[in-house]
């Protein structure tokens, strides 16, 4: 057992739960924002007020020199997008990543908005960012291993004719916002950490429409696909328990009772 994993207790989750509420309801709080002639800076700054006025803080704002308090990631951006004067467009695809933290606990949560009129492209990634998340989330449960949560995700997104970014993974959460274990976005079943109670951590794949090789941008942080296409990801922070695995970042019913598509956040 890898000495550095550390266990949660129900009181640990009860106040990782809390975290990820607030980041929960502030991608709900932004979700009817996201329209054409917005920029991401306000999407930027509409959180940053809505987390302070919550009682948390933004985990992301600082660290090494983030400046924003999300991620606000567009089109060929996989991930860690800095927000900007850029107005969105219709047909845009955005990404938007929070990390709450409410005394010190953290909470995890990213969700891929259709800006306007999206293209069938557009919409066929975003659905099968969706079943990939979903698909990873089912397979975390205590017993199983990391491999099969992988290889879940990856084979949702092969479905669906779109690849796995496999550089980039899910991570443990808790008092810090990056904790071991490291949960891949690939694998082979039956391979890998055993899922134990008492763990918890993301599902976060990034799927693209094209290759799956990306690079960090001159900025430092944009990640961005090589070939230029489309990106979505979806993020859950989840904890095992003995008999079932808790998704605490979304609390409006079950996950297993989620539409194929990924349902409104209005």
């Amino acid at each position: 057992m890898d000495a550095e994993i550390s266990f949660k207790t129900s009181v640990d989750v009860a106040r990782i739960r809390r975290a990820c509420r607030v980041a929960e309801k502030c991608l709900r709080y932004l979700a009817p924002c996201v329209r054409p002639g917005i920029s991401t800076a306000e999407l930027d700054n509409l959180a940053g007020r809505f987390l302070e006025e919550s009682g948390a803080g933004s985990a992301l704002r600082g660290y090494r020199g983030f400046p924003g308090s999300i991620c606000t990631s567009v089109n060929n951006v996989a991930a860690h997008g800095i927000p900007s004067n850029r107005d969105l467009e219709s047909g845009d695809i955005l990404s938007l990543d929070i990390t709450a933290v409410v005394d010190g606990w953290h909470g995890d949560a990213a969700w891929t908005f259709l800006v306007g009129e999206a293209a069938p492209d557009g919409r066929r990634l975003i659905r099968a960012a969706w079943q990939a998340t979903l698909a990873g989330v089912r397979a975390a449960v205590a017993g199983q291993r990391m491999g099969d949560v992988g290889f879940a995700i990856q084979d949702a997104a092969r479905r669906f004719g779109c690849s796995v970014i496999e550089d980039y993974v899910g991570h443990g959460i808790g008092r810090a916002m990056h904790e071991d274990p490291m949960i891949p976005n690939f694998g082979a079943p039956d391979t890998g950490l055993r899922i134990l109670p008492g763990m918890v951590f993301t599902v976060e794949p990034m799927l693209t429409l094209g290759m799956r090789d990306v690079h960090v941008s001159s900025d430092g942080w944009t990640l961005v696909t090589t070939d230029g296409s489309l990106s979505a990801q979806f993020e859950h922070t989840v904890a095992v328990f003995r008999d079932y695995t808790e998704v605490l970042t979304f609390s409006h019913g079950l996950l297993d009772e989620s539409p194929e598509v990924p349902p409104t956040l209005e």
